[in-house]
């Protein structure tokens, strides 16, 4: 199972048609000071029912949800954004 992180920063785009889209996220390490990844490319992953994933997450229809590559120590890997409309935050799984 994969670890989930409740509150990340994430610069995302807002489109005009309502589509977000995540460019970057940043976590803080154990060290205290913060690292930042670049999103090299994401695919949003539609629902229309309430489920939980696989990492643990209860998502409803309202949350958005982003598979997302992203380059960690030059390797690519696959983490999942959690976008919570209504509380405007973000969640992680990787």
């Amino acid at each position: 199972m994969s670890r989930v992180i409740d509150k990340v920063d994430v610069i995302c785009e807002h489109k005009s048609d309502g589509n977000v889209i995540p460019m970057r996220f940043r976590l803080m390490n154990e060290d205290g000071s913060y690292e930042a990844y670049t999103i090299k490319g994401y695919r949003q992953l539609y629902h229309k029912e309430t489920y939980t994933t696989p990492d643990g997450v209860y998502v409803c229809s309202k949350d958005i949800v982003f598979e997302c590559r992203v380059l960690i120590l030059d390797m690519y890997r696959t983490i999942r954004l959690y976008f919570d409309k209504d509380k405007v935050s973000w969640k992680i799984a990787i």
